[in-house]
């Protein structure tokens, strides 16, 4: 039985991961390995938690002793890094944060696996999963590649800049074998709702201010989560060692454009007067730093490993307001706190 560790596991993109993992492969071995901070949500998890193939760790990937502790008595197979400090906002108020996580984490990563494969490296997979943000912002042509020089502008894209180039110093270096992917925007499911789309689902449905930064002429392209786990288990498994690959979902929006829609649909779905949530809309200023565009050019993952994102962005969009609609309860739990009782309550207690 293979073991692979997912690190961040209970986060947005970790618990989709790990589900698809936990059921695509029952002769793995799954141990999702998360810090469970304020992102971190094993309720997330709650339809697999009991599967055989999968195993909760509770731990820190700055604990270096810790961490390699863990790789001496798993003796994994694969690692499968997601565990980051990822909000803009909240690397703005607190760099350090972003150095001792992002950096030294990844590093402690890193350093175990090097120690435990140094024998016996074959078959042996340490895949990084990073941002579009590293490569800084784009004018209004043109896409990142997988050869764009990095430029990043805020302290959460330094460090995640930072982490992808230990990744591959190990590699060159040590032999360390390892791949990279850097992802666009992600939506869907189980996301916190401190992000863009759940943060306005929950305020248009509480009539609570819709806040934009500057203009909202800001562009991102947005990657469905689910299409992001299938690129993630491609590259795991069939990617180039020493390669990166980007992963787009080939749907760029202005912000403002992207807002109006959604207080389109919201408006509909709650049986609103159109153009009743539009009203929510509030300009504020403009994040410090602010990436004026991002654009992910997946032509290498299409036609190397035969990737293609399976959704346009109204179907999903449609289908992550249909989730959070539908899981209120959810939803109540993690702006009130509540959802870090989950632990106590599933874990401590067993």
């Amino acid at each position: 039985m293979k073991k692979i560790l997912v690190t961040g596991g209970a986060g947005f993109i970790g618990s989709h991961v790990v589900r698809l993992f936990v059921t695509k492969y029952p002769e793995y071995k799954v141990v999702n390995l998360d810090k469970l901070t304020y992102a971190g949500n094993l309720a997330n998890l709650k339809d697999i938690e009991n599967r055989p193939n999968y195993e909760f760790v509770k731990g820190d990937i700055v604990d270096g002793d810790f961490i390699l502790k863990l790789f001496e008595q798993e003796q994994f197979d694969g690692v499968i890094h997601l565990a980051a400090e990822s909000h803009v906002d909240r690397s703005i108020s607190n760099p350090t944060e972003f150095v001792f996580t992002n950096v030294i984490g990844t590093v402690n990563l890193l350093n175990a696996a090097k120690h435990i494969w140094k024998d016996k490296p074959e078959g042996k997979r340490f895949y990084h999963i990073s941002t579009d943000e590293v490569y800084g912002s784009l004018g209004n042509k043109g896409m990142f590649t997988e050869e764009t020089g990095y430029d990043p502008h805020s302290p959460y894209s330094a460090s995640k800049a930072s982490s992808d180039h230990f990744v591959r110093a190990y590699h060159d270096t040590f032999g360390l074998l390892s791949v990279v992917s850097n992802c666009s925007n992600n939506y869907g499911s189980f996301q916190f709702p401190e992000k863009l789309i759940p943060l306005f689902i929950n305020n248009i449905r509480n009539n609570k201010p819709l806040p934009v930064y500057g203009k909202g002429e800001n562009i991102r392209d947005w990657l469905w989560v689910e299409d992001h786990a299938r690129a993630i288990d491609v590259i795991f498994h069939r990617g180039k060692t020493g390669e990166t690959y980007n992963i787009g979902g080939h749907n760029e929006w202005t912000n403002i454009n992207l807002i109006r829609l959604m207080c389109k649909i919201m408006d509909r779905k709650l049986n609103r007067p159109d153009g009743e949530s539009e009203k929510l809309i509030t300009y504020v200023k403009d994040r410090a730093g602010h990436d004026l565009r991002y654009a992910i050019d997946s032509t290498k993952l299409q036609h190397e490993l035969g990737w293609v994102p399976s959704l346009q962005f109204e179907e999903g969009l449609e289908k992550t307001i249909d989730w959070y609609l539908a899981n209120e309860e959810w939803l109540q739990n993690v702006t009130s706190g509540d959802y870090q009782k989950y632990y106590e309550q599933q874990y401590v207690k067993r």
